[in-house]
């Protein structure tokens, strides 16, 4: 069980260098996830083009760090859906997960999965991403290559079951319909950015570039920034910062990655204590995301949340 320790912010828990995972060879590139990452990239670029930049783009960005990275991957994918730390009502769920599935990030389910991979083998060979590889393996090399586990149908069953037992969750998972929300989406910030750039201009193609800014600031650099976000967690996450607690792998909190994921930083504390709704345990550790869920709470519309035994 992981301990508490007043020195642990100069203890340094041993490391070991891994392999990359023996699932993940032989080395096959994962091409779905390596064109729609390099894609993105490459679209998110294009804000360095001054026609499309607007304040408006570049409020939406912020605020969608936010709207879709802290509600819908911290709050949603990750301690509603993967760790059970609260229950709120399934309309309220749902919705918070469509925002996560916003991200591309995947499907709901095999984003549960993976993460309770992740929490089950942390730092070792089934580690799906342990920064112990490499800093770039732990940070988004995973992604790209084959992991044969990932996709079996044995895999879904250990660790989502309770997932897929959800209609909407399952309806997700077929026919890559979480992919073609997020290009819905992303339609929809293009053609209501085009309708109000039209009709407060007056000129369609003034509407048209509007619309692209609001796309390309509000879309995909956005996407772009919550992904590096969420990846900091996985890489920074376990090779630099401090340990409130003995958690025999090598997660550790992080100022940065903290303020950054708006909570999910203090990494050190949520593996100590997973099911718990505050990842920050000391007074100090700002956490964004427990904010919220407290504010949710008192709203009435979370209920169970898990604390810590601190």
């Amino acid at each position: 069980m992981a301990t508490s320790d007043s020195t642990s912010r100069t203890r340094s828990h041993p490391r070991t260098r891994l392999d990359r995972p023996s699932t993940s060879l032989p080395v096959l590139i994962y091409w779905p996830y390596l064109i729609n990452v390099v894609l993105i990239h490459m679209l998110a670029a294009l804000v360095l083009l001054p026609a499309l930049f607007s304040w408006t783009g570049l409020l939406l960005c912020f605020f969608g760090l936010y709207l879709f990275g802290t509600l819908g991957i911290n709050l949603a994918f990750h301690r509603l859906l993967t760790h059970q730390s609260l229950v709120v009502p399934k309309w309220l769920e749902r919705t918070l997960a469509t925002l996560a599935i916003c991200c591309l990030q995947d499907s709901p389910a095999r984003w549960v999965a993976i993460h309770r991979q992740h929490h089950q083998h942390s730092d070792t060979d089934a580690d799906p991403h342990s920064p112990l590889v490499n800093f770039i393996w732990g940070h988004f090399g995973w992604v790209f290559l084959e992991n044969r586990v990932h996709n079996k149908t044995t895999n879904y069953e250990r660790y989502c079951r309770d997932i897929l037992r959800d209609p909407y969750y399952f309806w997700c998972e077929r026919k890559l319909h979480w992919f073609w929300i997020y290009i819905a989406h992303a339609l929809l910030f293009f053609g209501v950015g085009t309708l109000v750039g039209w009709l407060s201009s007056g000129d369609y193609w003034s509407g048209v570039q509007w619309g692209g800014s609001i796309l390309v600031w509000g879309v995909f650099l956005r996407t772009v920034l919550v992904w590096h976000i969420t990846w900091s967690v996985n890489s920074i996450g376990h090779l630099f910062g401090y340990q409130n607690y003995d958690t025999k792998d090598s997660s550790r909190n992080n100022l940065f990655c903290a303020l950054i994921s708006n909570g999910d930083g203090w990494h050190n504390n949520h593996h100590a204590h997973q099911r718990c709704a505050a990842h920050g345990h000391k007074w100090w550790e700002l956490d964004v995301t427990y904010l919220t869920i407290r504010l949710l709470e008192l709203m009435g519309l979370a209920t169970k949340v898990v604390r810590a035994p601190l």
